[in-house]
């Protein structure tokens, strides 16, 4: 045996392909391949007793290093990757890439195209576009290159220009944070040592919603919309649906006999049917009605289905005609239609599951809506 700790002993080695092992416990080695010139590397090898095979891993050279820390460093490096495989982690390397990969597959398996669509524009966008990242291993991830990558995401400013919303920021971040997160669950890596502390979101951000419109002003919203607008204004009215959703309902999603609405998988990631009201199953009836099942219950003038770029302008123009306070958007007719629901008294699991979105999302924003009907339920209980 070669004792490769030794920088003389390592200087008189003779070239060749096949390491110079030293133990440093059962089935754990680490080795030094001697190059013809220039420094050599340092390997890892791993024997697995129950399947008798052995496994590699290429530690690199640390020529930026002293030569007599070198055996020390490749050690200390091998160890860690025995640790990493004792705890149930993958054998093979993986990178901040594969990482990023697995958690856009399973969003597509786990949820919609649309989710894993959306993980994936935001990796290109601020986490791929750093080739030295991107190859990262996951393993040798620290808190100084998740501290890094977190300022320069802050300090990046949208595509149009304009600083980066806090609220975006989270959103950007949160998404890596997740990809890293089912890494680690899937034995990826075994530590979220790099992460931990380094990637939470900003607090205060995501406050409760103050912007409500009452009766009136939602009427008013209404009447100052062009008529193709008002129809679609009514239905975020009428039913607390993203924008989104709303705008992608087509005929066939609604059933005339039951007065029911079919409402796809959204945001949330869940299909849910929707009891309507008589008042609002009429509104459904007259846009549904001699139209076929593949066009959009709310239509533009043309006919074709709204979207965020068509309604843009409009609803901007229709909030200044109506004189309604500043900010106000589609969003706002949403936000103000949950709030109805929750002060009427409607628990906060039939809201959620109506609207499209989590229990703790709604108790999040409307809890505090919720006090009172505590209150007096327990004025019931008075003996």
């Amino acid at each position: 045996m070669q004792h490769i700790h030794q920088v003389t002993q390592r200087a008189r080695l003779a070239p060749r392909r096949e390491p110079y092992w030293a133990p440093l416990s059962k089935g754990r080695h680490v080795g030094y391949r001697k190059m013809s010139d220039g420094a050599g590397t340092w390997v890892a090898r791993y024997y697995d007793e129950g399947t008798r095979k052995k496994t590699y891993k290429a530690l690199g050279d640390f020529s930026l290093q002293p030569d007599h820390q070198r055996y020390d460093l490749a050690t200390r490096a091998a160890a860690q990757w025995f640790e990493h495989i004792s705890r149930g982690g993958l054998t093979t390397v993986t990178t901040v890439k594969d990482a990023c990969d697995h958690y856009v597959t399973h969003q597509r398996r786990m949820r919609s195209e649309k989710a894993a669509h959306d993980a994936e524009q935001r990796f290109k966008n601020y986490v791929l576009n750093d080739p030295k990242l991107a190859a990262m291993d996951l393993a040798k991830l620290t808190p100084s290159h998740i501290a890094a990558w977190r300022k320069a995401l802050q300090d990046k400013p949208k595509k149009n220009g304009k600083p980066r919303s806090n609220s975006s920021f989270n959103r950007d971040m949160t998404c890596f944070r997740a990809a890293l997160n089912l890494a680690l669950e899937d034995g990826f890596v075994t530590t979220n040592f790099a992460w931990r502390s380094k990637l939470k979101p900003l607090k205060g951000v995501d406050r409760r919603r103050e912007l409500y419109l009452n009766i009136e002003q939602r009427r008013t919203f209404i009447a100052h919309a062009a008529d193709d607008l008002a129809q679609f204004l009514r239905g975020m009215s009428l039913v607390p649906l993203r924008p989104g959703a709303l705008a992608k309902l087509q005929v066939a999603q609604y059933d005339p006999r039951l007065q029911t609405l079919s409402v796809g998988s959204d945001k949330a990631g869940q299909g849910r049917r929707i009891a309507l009201p008589q008042t609002t199953a009429k509104l459904f009836q007259e846009l549904c009605k001699d139209q076929p099942g593949t066009a959009p219950i709310f239509r533009r003038a043309d006919g074709k289905a709204w979207n965020k770029d068509a309604w843009k302008h409009p609803v901007s123009d229709a909030v200044s005609a109506a004189d309604l306070p500043a900010g106000t958007t589609m969003y706002t007719l949403r936000h103000s239609t949950i709030t109805d629901l929750v002060q009427t008294g409607l628990d906060t699991l039939t809201v959620a599951q109506i609207s499209g979105t989590s229990v703790r999302m709604i108790e999040m924003y409307y809890g505090h809506l919720t006090r009172e009907h505590a209150k007096n339920a327990l004025a019931t209980l008075a003996l």
